[in-house]
């Protein structure tokens, strides 16, 4: 299954595609005015099919609570997004880097709060113990990518937010609310994925 796991992200990353943003569901929505910010996260995905998810820290002033990839600003130090990705799952997991296979991009995902966000899939080849930074995870978990790749599986939805309705997909997993940019992000794969 390895194999041809590995085959089918690796064909799905070469397939061509549009950027995605939290604006796609929002096209009256303005968009940040500022510079946008590097950022780059993890998708990482077992040889038996699970991706591996973090539940954000309920204290944090930025998106407390909500499921997300390992992941975070690109810093001076790294040398590019998949740098930073794998750094940033390293700091949050506890995954060291040579324990995951690169294969490579997904188009970047632009964030409502200012962030372009490259995400880099990857194999991961490990089975020690996850080690979430109690600064900023609360908990780490995995979904079946069966479930996530299941475009039937995601909805959208929307909320209140600055006056105005805002809409973004949702997938849900069990207890686990997944949405927005992660969600966006989950959905241009399984569409890579069809």
């Amino acid at each position: 299954m390895t194999a041809d796991l590995e085959t089918r992200l690796r064909d799905a990353l070469s397939r061509d595609g549009a950027s995605s943003s939290d604006f796609d569901l929002n096209r009256d929505r303005p968009r940040p005015s500022t510079s946008l910010r590097g950022a780059a996260v993890l998708v990482a995905v077992r040889p038996d099919g699970r991706v591996l998810l973090t539940k954000r820290a309920s204290h944090l002033s930025k998106h407390p609570g909500q499921i997300a990839f390992p992941g975070g600003k690109i810093d001076a130090g790294d040398a590019d997004a998949t740098a930073a990705a794998l750094r940033e799952a390293e700091e949050e997991t506890g995954v060291p880097p040579q324990a995951l296979n690169v294969l490579g991009a997904l188009p970047t995902h632009v964030t409502v709060t200012g962030y372009k966000v490259t995400p880099i899939v990857a194999m991961l080849h490990w089975d020690g113990t996850f080690r979430p930074e109690p600064g900023e995870v609360a908990e780490i978990f995995e979904v079946p990518l069966a479930h996530l790749e299941n475009r039937r599986n995601f909805r959208i939805e929307g909320r209140d937010w600055s006056g105005t309705t805002r809409y973004y997909y949702v997938v849900p997993w069990g207890p686990y609310y997944i949405w927005g940019a992660t969600a966006r992000i989950l959905r241009g794969l399984a569409e890579r994925l069809a």
